[in-house]
């Protein structure tokens, strides 16, 4: 049996409130292979965001462990931890994260430019004709619309061609038919990259898209379905 790519093992997050402990998240397992898709669906304060921090190492469990390959996140320090996100880990959010002093060709070459790649600006260039922006080079933020916004995000999130990609209620801040649109580009882009993906969607439609379903309640598990696609 191949080693899987994200693990968790009975990952648990507390937090103390004066004089008692908020449990958010208790004894969450999760096991992606390689290229699969996962989406983490529940209502506000279930701990779905919570588990995306943890399971992408931007934030540490209270017990438990994350695993990215066979490396153990507990293990690493956060200088460790940042090393490995430049490179292996890709993230989309609701609310884009644009640099708004930058041009989308610029935002785009930014995790390349940190990684220390030299053909960023090739590679950038690439990503957004992928896109679709290949004319919207040199338009800030500020010229551009939502769902163009959240196209260089992808564009971004996808140029070093991660092994997991994390995307935190992607396409929240968007119209319907520009969700429609955002979605079957990122699902796209991602089985042509291989990539495996872990998403947080309110969206059941976009959750259905996904290989795995995770309901969350109270910060534990109520549903773990899978989807078999011909």
């Amino acid at each position: 049996m191949s080693t899987p790519l994200l693990r968790a093992h009975e990952l648990c997050k507390s937090v103390p409130v004066e004089n008692t402990t908020l449990h958010i998240l208790k004894d969450v397992n999760v096991h992606l292979e390689s290229g699969e898709t996962l989406a983490i669906v529940g209502a506000s304060g279930s701990g779905k965001t919570t588990l995306l921090g943890l399971l992408a190492g931007l934030d540490r469990a209270s017990s438990g462990e994350v695993f990215w390959d066979t490396q153990a996140l507990s293990a690493l320090s956060e200088e460790q931890l940042a090393a490995y996100r430049k490179t292996h880990i890709g993230f989309v959010f609701q609310s884009f994260q644009l640099l708004p002093s930058l041009t989308a060709l610029e935002n785009v070459m930014l995790p390349l430019q940190l990684a220390g790649k030299s053909n960023a600006r090739a590679q950038a260039k690439l990503w957004l004709d992928k896109v679709g922006l290949g004319a919207r080079l040199e338009h800030t933020p500020k010229q551009l619309s939502g769902g163009e916004q959240q196209r260089v995000a992808i564009a971004r999130a996808f140029v070093n061609e991660p092994k997991l990609l994390f995307a935190d209620e992607p396409t929240g801040n968007l119209d319907s038919s520009t969700c429609e649109a955002i979605n079957e580009l990122m699902f796209a882009l991602n089985r042509s990259s291989g990539t495996t993906l872990v998403l947080v969607t309110h969206d059941l439609t976009l959750a259905a898209q996904c290989g795995q379903q995770l309901r969350l309640h109270g910060g534990q598990i109520t549903a773990h379905t899978r989807t078999n696609y011909a």
